[in-house]
């Protein structure tokens, strides 16, 4: 996705009342002296960016909304999802929206997806899983590490992506729902993130690092006044596995109501099916096969 789609998918998001404030410079910062002060209390905006997991795991957790926009030729699906995440335990819980068939005649019922260190936990799959069951999925088996398997990216995992923070820019304060931020423009390399990354993310980022067309990841990121991340946008791109066809991946992760309280309960063995998975043509992910990532 180049600059100019962004800026139009930026004007979509914000006039559909998802995201309020942006490109609004906030009170104060409008005399060139304010800016210069601000851009020095911001400091170094990489060791700011390399700091921002850190701040998350300080936050101890968090509600979560996300957005993944997939385009490859004259095709872009959305898939959408919300829910909380404990930092600290590297467990999160999301539900996610699929988007409708092109043609109308149907309609996916929500997933539910468990976050946790090295697995993906999915129900209501579809594609001849029984209702009742969950799909596990090794994230370091995935060639995405799971940035954007399961229609959303991990908030903990997109944070770990700022360890591998190579160039940054400050571009002011702005505000994000009524929250003064700091707004950063940079570039991360996944095969440093990986490096930095804690123990259980480190694996998944590495996968990362190799499964995609190009290990850079360009950013934008917004930050409250404690470093911790209110909003971050990061550009995938990977070829798809079948059609062998270029896919840009845009995924937004939008966090607030720090220290919501999260309880995720993993499910038993016997609760997870075991039978091979059908694709159905849903867009959801098939439990890492490769060529298969939602939307294709």
């Amino acid at each position: 996705m180049d600059r100019r789609q962004h800026r139009r998918v930026a004007r979509t998001v914000a006039a559909a009342g998802i995201m309020l404030g942006l490109g609004t410079a906030a009170a104060g910062c409008s005399s060139s002296g304010a800016a210069a002060e601000d851009v020095k209390g911001a400091g170094d905006p990489v060791a700011t960016l390399h700091r921002a997991a850190d701040a998350l795991r300080g936050a101890g957790s968090s509600r979560a909304g996300t957005s993944m926009e997939m385009a490859t030729g004259g095709t872009r699906v959305t898939i959408r999802g919300k829910g909380v995440y404990d930092y600290r335990r590297r467990l999160g819980r999301l539900t996610v929206v699929l988007p409708a068939d092109p043609t109308g005649a149907s309609e996916h019922r929500p997933i539910t997806e468990l976050l946790a260190p090295g697995a993906l936990f999915m129900k209501n799959r579809g594609a001849g899983v029984p209702a009742d069951k969950w799909v596990r999925v090794e994230t370091a088996s995935l060639s995405d590490g799971n940035l954007v398997t399961g229609g959303a990216t991990d908030p903990y995992a997109a944070a770990e992506v700022l360890r591998g923070t190579l160039t940054a820019t400050y571009l002011g304060r702005t505000e994000i729902a009524g929250t003064p931020v700091r707004h950063y423009r940079g570039t991360a390399d996944l095969s440093r993130a990986a490096r930095y990354a804690s123990a259980d993310g480190r694996a998944s980022l590495a996968a990362a690092a190799e499964g995609f067309a190009t290990a850079e990841v360009p950013f934008d990121a917004y930050l409250d006044d404690e470093g911790r991340i209110r909003k971050l946008r990061q550009r995938f791109s990977f070829v798809n596995g079948l059609r062998k066809t270029p896919v840009a991946v845009a995924s937004t992760t939008l966090l607030y109501a720090f220290g919501t309280p999260v309880d995720v309960l993993l499910p038993h063995a016997a609760d997870i099916y075991a039978g091979r998975i059908a694709e159905d043509g849903s867009g959801a992910a098939t439990g890492g096969r490769a060529g298969n990532r939602p939307g294709h």
